[in-house]
């Protein structure tokens, strides 16, 4: 919280084409308010990297498949497992979660909009509570909601995110008080479309360069952490979705797992997948 007056950021946001809505944004590290395009389909892979010691040489790694479904314009929900050796020898199945978004709000105007959408997520993870940090991506057992606001200047967006978490992890019988079992996030994502410099197909490559501000606050002890995250991604055929983030500490007084970690993510979506076909 005493770090929000040095958080103020400049970021940007990228404006992708598709044929069924004028712009979609794609951040790395959090969902914008817009949604998927309605009865597509998405695959997608994730890939974590980090060291939880300074002086080990050995990488931990989390991978995450998942699978997004655009229902309508208004709805989407998402599907996805995780496999890690973060706390175990060997890599192996720790996690399962649902996240579901509704937009409730689209203002939207010639090379511009503003959207607002909710959105709750159900996790449930193998792992003992064993950091201060709450996350979801594997690391404890929870459930999250909260409000995300995007606005989209032709090429330039900016996207805030404000949630609330609750840790349904057992409480351990030894130590108990020593973990957080509630917080908040928050974080402010943006980014700007580098290439191509005027779109004249769909098939062209675009280039992206994103950064996010990603914080939390404990409600139950005062502990904080401050993150930031630039990120590139690369999309093909306006299909193929590669992305590449490295995330840092700018500060905490949490004991996390690691000060840092490096992501990269691989998605295709398949547009109208879910679209009954028509009888011959």
């Amino acid at each position: 919280m005493i770090f929000f007056s040095r958080a103020i950021l400049f970021v940007y946001a990228i404006l992708l084409n598709f044929k069924e809505i004028s712009a979609q944004e794609l951040f790395v590290f959090s969902e914008p308010a817009s949604n998927m395009p309605a009865k597509s389909l998405s695959a997608k892979y994730t890939a974590k990297f980090l060291k939880v010691k300074m002086h080990e040489t050995k990488l931990e790694q989390r991978h995450s498949p998942e699978i997004m479904l655009g229902i309508n314009k208004n709805w989407m929900v998402h599907g996805a497992v995780s496999f890690s050796d973060m706390y175990s020898k060997q890599l192996r199945w720790e996690s399962a979660r649902v996240y579901a978004k509704y937009r409730f709000l689209s203002n939207d105007d010639v090379h511009r909009h503003f959207r607002m959408a909710a959105f709750g997520e159900v996790s449930q993870s193998r792992n003992k509570l064993t950091y201060e940090e709450i996350s979801f991506e594997g690391d404890q057992s929870g459930i999250q909601g909260g409000i995300i606001a995007t606005q989209l200047w032709k090429k330039f967006a900016l996207s805030s995110t404000v949630s609330a978490l609750q840790v349904t992890t057992a409480r351990p019988k030894v130590d108990a008080d020593h973990y957080t079992y509630q917080a908040f996030n928050y974080s402010v994502s943006a980014g700007v479309l580098v290439l191509p410099f005027e779109y004249t197909s769909y098939n062209q490559t675009n280039l992206n360069i994103y950064t996010e501000l990603l914080g939390q606050q404990s409600l139950d002890k005062s502990l904080y952490y401050v993150d930031l995250a630039p990120a590139l991604q690369l999309i093909f055929n306006s299909a193929y979705k590669l992305n590449m983030g490295y995330r840092f500490q700018l500060n905490s007084n949490m004991h996390r797992m690691a000060k840092n970690s490096f992501q990269i993510g691989l998605e295709v979506v398949f547009l109208n997948a879910l679209k009954k076909k028509d009888k011959m």
